[in-house]
């Protein structure tokens, strides 16, 4: 009767070594952007999948100016700080690597239209060199990287004061011509003629191009979802 207990409880344990535990699929949260279409994660296993409509944040890696660039070229981005979910669960080390194409570049265009950049985000590397394929665009309006209106308006703001002092300079030059217009009016005349102009021609002059400083960060919404081993 012993024996046979033995030979029971050897059975067991060795059934008991032979068998994982299974672990529930849980759904984690980023809470990268307020305003991500979706904010889930599935954590599995071994596995963090990032499903589509998260929004994350990259940094460029090295200067741009779209007047330089042409399509086709490869822009190299980094994760500015270490990517966890909202429950401590670790997506994306700091200083990981994004590799985004450019697809299409249209130039600033009259009537103050600035330039426009189309990329897409292909590929994480992380710092082991592992690779991973994703698909990510910008998150704008137009899936698009272009100049803020703050650019815009200094841009107008500048043409304006520019041509308000020729103009302030005109009227003094005429001032000091005999039997012409007092210093006075002169000025009352050329500053808003100069500023009207300068405004005017603001308006109507081609866009800026898009500019970027190293470290600047722009935010990008997951077209597909993608996987991420956990460690």
């Amino acid at each position: 009767m012993f024996k046979k207990l033995i030979a029971c409880l050897s059975v067991i344990s060795i059934l008991s070594l032979n068998t994982v535990p299974a672990i529930a699929d849980t759904i984690e949260h980023l809470d990268v952007h307020k305003k991500a279409p979706c904010n889930e994660v599935l954590i599995q296993n071994v596995t963090r999948t990032v499903k589509q409509g998260n929004v994350l944040e990259f940094a460029f890696d090295e200067k741009f100016y779209s007047k330089k660039h042409q399509p086709g070229e490869m822009i190299n981005f980094v994760v500015p700080q270490a990517l966890y979910t909202r429950e401590g669960t670790l997506i994306l080390p700091a200083n990981t690597k994004i590799v985004a194409e450019l697809t299409n570049i249209k130039k600033p265009k009259i009537f103050n239209k600035n330039a426009r950049v189309d990329l897409v985000f292909r590929k994480i590397v992380l710092p082991d060199n592992s690779c991973i394929d994703i698909k990510a665009r910008p998150f704008t309006k137009d899936y698009q990287l272009m100049e803020g209106p703050w650019m815009t308006f200094w841009k107008l703001f500048a043409s304006t004061v520019t041509m308000g002092v020729v103009g302030a300079g005109a009227s003094v030059g005429f001032a000091f011509i005999p039997k012409t217009l007092h210093l006075g009016t002169a000025f009352a005349i050329g500053i808003p003629v100069g500023c009207s102009v300068g405004l005017v021609l603001g308006l109507i002059t081609p866009g800026l191009h898009y500019k970027a400083k190293k470290g600047e960060r722009v935010y990008a919404i997951l077209i597909d979802e993608f996987c991420v081993e956990g460690k």
